[in-house]
């Protein structure tokens, strides 16, 4: 594995609207692996293996959830709008990275109460997002602007990219979804030198966090036959989880998605993949997301539609600062798709 890659995936930042760092990533990347590479007009990245059979549309999305800046009071706390799924409970005291229009990052934290000054019900309650702030330092509103700061600016999780006490398991930020990117990059990497039947394009959107909209334009051009998100999913193995909830566990394969909540995953398709993933002996997890949907639900609805589905990595703790991820999945979805790629005819 790639790890210093994906570190660098991970750790740059690129909410809805701002992926322009991470398409320069997967340029770079993909420049001389691919026989083209292009971009839709809202900014999705395009890559293409050409081959003589029906197109493949292999697509992860470039954006992570994070915030923008909504306002400024007049004491120089940021009062913020958040910018994909986010749960009230995980953010309080976290740090954070304001990047201005002028790529000035100044960090900040997401100010919280000490524990000392709440009641007996205050600490039974949820604080809402409204009321949230962050704290970069300075004591004016004036002190915020003049650090280039200004209303609508990205905000992003502080967090660094980190292989855990077993170095099988990873941990960062925004591995939703650039785990997804990375995996993309080196299935075309793998697929530069074979004679394929299938013509596969390798695909980074833009804004699905907030609709899946750069699915729908890249979708729209390409006009696939077979359209599969590349994407994280829910990991079910840690405390509390139940197996209505999530049946996934990290390290015991991909997850291929029969429903969720944007797309009914096609049956020929997932029946393909599970034979693939039989012959080249590749651990695979059947598995539902009834709260959320991925790229698939739009690119499978292009034109006169497409065989689509989600095929994912079991995350903990996704739409949250920190995530954990286990390389075997990685390395089996790399290979699972590859696989797919050279004997679909």
């Amino acid at each position: 594995m790639n790890v210093e890659l994906l570190k660098e995936l991970t750790e740059v930042n690129g909410i809805s609207g701002h992926e322009k760092r991470i398409k320069k990533i997967m340029e770079r990347e993909l420049n001389g692996h691919v026989d083209s590479m292009s971009e839709d007009n809202l900014g999705s990245f395009i890559s293409n293996k050409k081959g003589n059979g029906p197109k493949i549309m292999l697509a992860a999305h470039m954006d992570e959830v994070g915030f923008i800046v909504k306002y400024i009071d007049d004491n120089g706390f940021i009062f913020f709008e958040p910018v994909g799924g986010w749960w009230n409970q995980v953010m309080l005291a976290q740090k954070v990275t304001i990047t201005t229009s002028k790529d000035k990052e100044i960090y900040g934290v997401i100010g919280s109460k000490p524990p000392h000054v709440l009641g007996v019900e205050e600490r039974k309650k949820t604080v809402d997002m409204k009321d949230m702030f962050i704290d970069i330092g300075v004591s004016s509103k004036e002190e915020v602007i003049n650090s280039g700061i200004l209303v609508g600016d990205m905000i992003t999780p502080y967090a660094e990219f980190m292989e855990m006490e077993n170095s099988d398991y990873l941990m960062a930020k925004a591995f939703d979804n650039r785990i997804g990117c990375y995996i993309v990059i080196e299935v075309m990497k793998r697929l530069e030198k074979e004679n394929l039947n299938a013509d596969v394009y390798g695909v980074a959107t833009v804004q699905e966090e907030i609709g899946l909209r750069g699915a729908k334009t890249s979708a729209d051009i390409i006009n696939p036959d077979i359209a599969i998100a590349v994407d994280t999913g829910i990991a079910g193995d840690t405390p509390k989880m139940t197996i209505d909830e999530a049946q996934s566990k990290i390290g015991k394969g991909p997850q291929i998605i029969v429903m969720d909540r944007s797309t009914f995953g096609n049956v020929d398709l997932r029946k393909k993949m599970l034979e693939v993933a039989f012959k080249h002996d590749i651990d695979t997890q059947l598995d539902f997301v009834p709260g959320g949907g991925t790229d698939a639900g739009n690119m499978h609805l292009a034109h006169d539609g497409a065989q689509g589905m989600s095929i994912s990595i079991a995350t903990r703790y996704i739409h949250s600062h920190l995530s954990i991820i286990h390389k075997k999945d990685v390395e089996q979805l790399i290979e699972l798709l590859t696989q797919f790629c050279l004997e679909v005819k």
